[in-house]
């Protein structure tokens, strides 16, 4: 049942019980099916889907038929598709077509993206990937502003990530550290981007692409542990922060569940900490686990995709530390029972506060 059928079967429970009249349950119904209209359904999911097989189809053609197809041709025929998938974007959005006029603009935007190679080698312009990749980018942020785009702004995100991922794998680059300082500027301006063109998937990319951020400066900065404590250390204080406010972090950040990017960095950084030591795996799983637990006490109650994450990552690190510690299944073992005896302790004593605390919440509506 969707959300929307869901509201409404509550409209219609809270008009049969009394508490509102026919005319606010008609108003909220409407509401209700205006807003649902808008949202992003399956046909919308179809819509972008084909916009992005159709964009890759433009690149893979193009790189193809590099040599056999006409220069003039080349040029004249990208071009037009550009104009094409813009403006023909534009007016299916004036007459309403949302998604298909965002579709065509990502058909645009991958046109963009094969003008930039096809001029740069027929002109034979000297550059880098990292540099064409920037220039697109920068192209497509540009087009998101105008058009107020969030499909365009999604498509600047993931290309904010391949242009990291180059950067990180050029020497050149990341001994002057221009990936490191570069992409936070680069996802501040389309983190504000993505507030003018109201659009959450770009922000969760970006959340997303932070932790990969982190992953690749602990990889490129051996050894690791220091960088995968920093990367913890964050990471943890970020998710403690939208955890206990999560109201004051939805306002901020303009999402919700942020908190699990903040766990997923988290168990990210203490898995690159038990790899990197192997021989002393105890103190690193067993801040994993506590970590796992003080998650599930903070965010588990109030978010189901902390709670189902938290669980997989305790799983996960069971995992982990069979794998790192297989040689030893002695030593595992003992870990594993010192672990788990812990854990039913702090169980017990989490359901004893838990049951004090319903006791005297019933207690105080008794009295009132």
């Amino acid at each position: 049942m969707t959300y929307a059928a869901r509201v409404k079967r509550d409209i219609e429970r809270w008009r049969s019980i009394g508490w509102i009249d026919a005319s606010v349950a008609d108003n909220l119904a409407g509401d209700v099916d205006a807003r649902a209209k808008r949202a992003f359904g399956f046909g919308s999911v179809l819509t972008i889907l084909a916009a992005i097989m159709l964009a890759a189809a433009v690149l893979i053609f193009v790189a193809a038929n590099w040599e056999t197809i006409a220069r003039p041709v080349r040029v004249v025929s990208l071009f037009a598709l550009i104009f094409a998938g813009y403006v023909g974007g534009a007016v299916m959005k004036a007459r309403g077509l949302r998604w298909p006029g965002e579709g065509a603009w990502l058909v645009a935007g991958a046109a963009f993206g094969a003008s930039i190679a096809l001029i740069g080698q027929m002109y034979h312009l000297s550059g880098e990937e990292v540099d064409a990749i920037l220039t697109w980018g920068i192209g497509i942020a540009f087009a998101a502003v105008v058009l107020r785009s969030p499909a365009s702004n999604v498509f600047a995100v993931g290309l904010a990530g391949l242009w990291l991922s180059l950067a990180m794998m050029d020497t050149e680059l990341r001994d002057v550290h221009v990936p490191t300082v570069g992409f936070p500027i680069m996802a501040a301006v389309l983190w504000a981007l993505s507030l003018y063109c109201r659009s959450r998937a770009s922000r969760h990319c970006l959340l997303a692409l932070l932790v990969y951020y982190g992953l690749l400066q602990c990889i490129h900065h051996r050894p690791w542990d220091d960088a995968a404590v920093m990367m913890a250390g964050v990471s943890a204080l970020f998710f403690v922060l939208c955890a206990i406010f999560p109201r004051l972090a939805e306002r901020f950040l303009a999402i919700r569940q942020a908190a699990v990017y903040g766990l997923i960095g988290f168990g990210v950084a203490m898995t690159l900490l038990q790899v990197s030591n192997s021989e002393a795996i105890v103190g690193p799983a067993s801040l994993a686990f506590a970590g796992t637990v003080v998650a599930l006490m903070l965010g588990g109650r109030n978010s189901a995709p902390v709670r189902w994450l938290a669980y997989v990552m305790f799983g996960a690190e069971l995992c982990v530390v069979y794998l790192l510690t297989v040689g030893s299944m002695l030593g595992t073992a003992g870990f594993l029972a010192a672990a788990g005896l812990l854990l039913a302790a702090t169980a017990f004593v989490i359901f004893l506060f838990e049951r004090r605390m319903r006791s005297a919440q019933a207690g105080q509506g008794d009295r009132s």
